[in-house]
């Protein structure tokens, strides 16, 4: 009896030493986190500082730019809301953290574990490191030039035209059709991307496509989400895979089938085809910069991401605004119309000098930018200097664009959409350098110019053949989710065909 007693005493002093030194540990950890770390002196919620739980939580409920945005109005410029990340809304901070390499300065790297692999495991664009990253940008750099955009005109107003042609129809057999702009402009996106990529149609305007491209593409942002959780905890990796749900997993591997096969048709098929698409131009580069078949495949898959979504995103929003100031609208679509005799008229190059339209495609962006969020990247092991402060090595920083754009520090009246303040000088305390829609530095968005063109023209093609009025239902349209992109609201509209 007197020795099962004293081993029930061992074995509750054991656990009772276990459960302690446990506490401790985690007591110590946080303690450290909160006022020992290189980041301590960095203002933010103390749980966010000892742990990423509060980052990811909002990550998946879908309010992470708010829930940041809130912090940088609280606590300013420079916040901690992960142990070892700080995000920044101030303009100063591109350079440091975005910037080119210099003497004495090393380049941070893309974070792996906000970014991850890609689908098939091959570099891309997006996720190569250095040396790929320059072989794959001298690659597609003349795919985006102004050259190659003014050989691909024809084929980017065709579809704008196609667009036009079947809202006419549209009012044309139901006067009071309501009409879900942010279906009409993902379609025309994604066949000018398609073709641009494939050197093929998607046809998803001509309604012969398969509408699974444009679901695909938002569902894979919003799966990588979760996808990410692993990558911060890896032992959640087994919980996460069994969350995903068996749909989203066949719809992702169905997306990149398809691009596969695309690119596979486009490359084996009539070598003797000329035609400025992507693929076109990179099988006549040298042999040492050309991509391997695998490496076609992730790029195929990155424009069909960064080239659609973001596009028809950044129209929506600015539609949006338009609608909600009639006074904005009026002024732009008399530019437009007071420009062109006839739609056949509208061009890139004309487009590129219209005061108004740019200036409210700027403020566009500003005040609905596509990516809100930030985009992290990771210092060296040596650190790094950001705005004037050594950052330590191996943490993520990043420039948050909806917090730095609503920055009142950058821009005055921030909240509001006021195309004016691009043009002239009544708001010339703004600091424009803040405004990086397409990021910063040598690995900026290679697409920045036909996101320009393809917003311009379809913008202005729109406007000159069409009166817009929002439906009372899209009253409050921005009022949504974010998953790396916004969860688009459906914008619904009614269309009159200009007298």
């Amino acid at each position: 009896m007197l020795l099962q007693s004293a081993s029930s005493l061992i074995h509750e002093h054991y656990i009772l030493v276990i459960t302690t030194s446990i506490l401790l540990i985690l007591f110590s950890k946080a303690y450290y986190q909160v006022f020992v770390d290189p980041l301590s002196k960095y203002p933010g919620p103390k749980f966010a500082a000892i742990s990423r739980i509060p980052h990811l939580y909002h990550t998946f409920k879908g309010d992470l730019v708010e829930w940041v945005n809130g912090l940088h109005l609280t606590h300013g410029d420079v916040v901690r809301i992960a142990p070892d990340e700080l995000s920044y809304a101030t303009g100063e901070a591109w350079k440091g953290i975005y910037g080119h390499a210099s003497a004495g300065k090393p380049t941070t790297e893309k974070d792996p574990r906000f970014f991850g692999p890609s689908f098939n495991g091959a570099a891309d664009i997006i996720r190569g490191n250095g040396p790929d990253h320059t072989r794959f940008r001298r690659n597609f750099s003349h795919a985006f030039s102004d050259r190659a955009l003014r050989e691909q005109q024809s084929l980017i107003c065709g579809y704008v035209d196609t667009l036009v042609g079947i809202l006419h129809k549209t009012i044309e057999e139901d006067p009071k059709a309501k009409v879900n702009m942010v279906r009409m402009f993902n379609l025309t996106t994604f066949d000018i991307m398609g073709d641009l990529t494939f050197g093929d149609s998607l046809n998803l305007l001509a309604g012969t496509g398969n509408l699974n491209w444009v679901s695909a593409v938002f569902f894979s942002i919003q799966t990588n989400a979760l996808r990410r959780l692993p990558r911060y905890i890896p032992w959640t990796a087994p919980i996460v895979q069994r969350l995903i749900p068996k749909e989203l997993k066949e719809r992702s591997i169905t997306h990149y089938n398809a691009a596969q096969e695309r690119v596979d048709r486009r490359i084996d098929g009539d070598q003797t085809m000329k035609k400025p698409d992507i693929w076109g131009i990179v099988m006549n580069q040298k042999e040492d910069l050309r991509l391997t078949r695998m490496e076609m495949y992730a790029n195929s898959n990155i424009f069909m991401v960064a080239g659609t979504e973001t596009t028809a995103t950044a129209l929506s929003g600015l539609l949006y605004q338009l609608l909600m100031m009639p006074e904005k609208m009026k002024i732009l679509v008399e530019e437009v119309r007071g420009r062109f005799e006839k739609d056949s008229d509208i061009d890139m190059r004309a487009l590129e000098h219209m005061t108004y339209l740019n200036a409210c495609v700027e403020e566009g962006l500003r005040v609905y930018p596509p990516v809100p969020g930030g985009l992290p990247r990771v210092t060296p092991s040596e650190g790094l200097l950001v705005c004037g402060e050594h950052i330590p090595g191996k943490t993520a920083v990043s420039v948050n664009h909806w917090a730095t754009y609503r920055n009142a520090q950058n821009f005055r009246l921030p909240n509001q959409f006021i195309p004016e303040r691009w043009i002239g000088d009544e708001f010339a305390t703004d600091n424009k350098a803040a405004f990086q829609p397409f990021s910063f530095g040598p690995r900026n968005c290679i697409g920045k110019n036909l996101a320009y063109h393809e917003i311009r023209l379809i913008l202005a093609k729109v406007l000159y053949n069409f009166d817009f009025s929002l439906l009372p239902g899209s009253t409050g349209w921005e009022k949504q989710r974010t998953f790396l992109i916004w969860e688009k609201n459906d914008l619904m509209v009614q269309l009159k065909a200009r007298k």
